[in-house]
């Protein structure tokens, strides 16, 4: 089976799991920790070009687990998280690692965080490297081992 066609799977077997805890995924822990997890992916290289914040964004607005909250607080909060990145990766990186641990409390939403970057990373058919590394980086934030998810 091709590397694609692996993550494709990988991707859609995590978004049912997902969507099975839809109702426990509520909390604004996991919100804030899922769109610093979707910014963290989205600039993982050290940069975001509009286009990518497009695609990412259509994926926030149309993932089912995230319609637990309202489409333009999540926009919000993705914006914010990316604009830290951009500003001083380093730096980002550090501030929104920490908004991520937060999720780390509950296991289900931990991991259900680590669930979405991976969809976030495998969505535009690549999850590269530089995603795979910035994904694990958040497993050992949220105390995951990641090789839980094949990192």
């Amino acid at each position: 089976m091709a590397l694609w066609d692996r993550i494709k799977e990988s991707a859609s077997s995590m978004q049912t799991q997902l969507e099975a805890k839809k109702n426990d995924l509520k909390s604004g822990a996991f919100r804030d920790a899922s769109m610093a997890m979707c910014a963290l992916v989205a600039a993982a290289d050290g940069t975001i070009d509009p286009s990518e914040r497009q695609r990412v964004a259509a994926l926030i607005a149309s993932n089912d687990v995230l319609q637990n909250f309202p489409a333009d607080d999540l926009q919000r909060r993705f914006n914010d998280y990316v604009n830290k990145l951009t500003a001083d990766f380093a730096f980002g990186k550090v501030s929104v690692l920490q908004e991520i641990a937060k999720a780390k409390k509950k296991p289900a939403e931990a991991r259900a965080v680590i669930q979405i970057g991976i969809i976030i990373g495998g969505a535009d058919g690549d999850f590269d490297k530089t995603e795979q590394a910035v994904v694990r980086e958040a497993c050992f934030a949220l105390d995951l081992p990641p090789h839980e998810f094949d990192l």
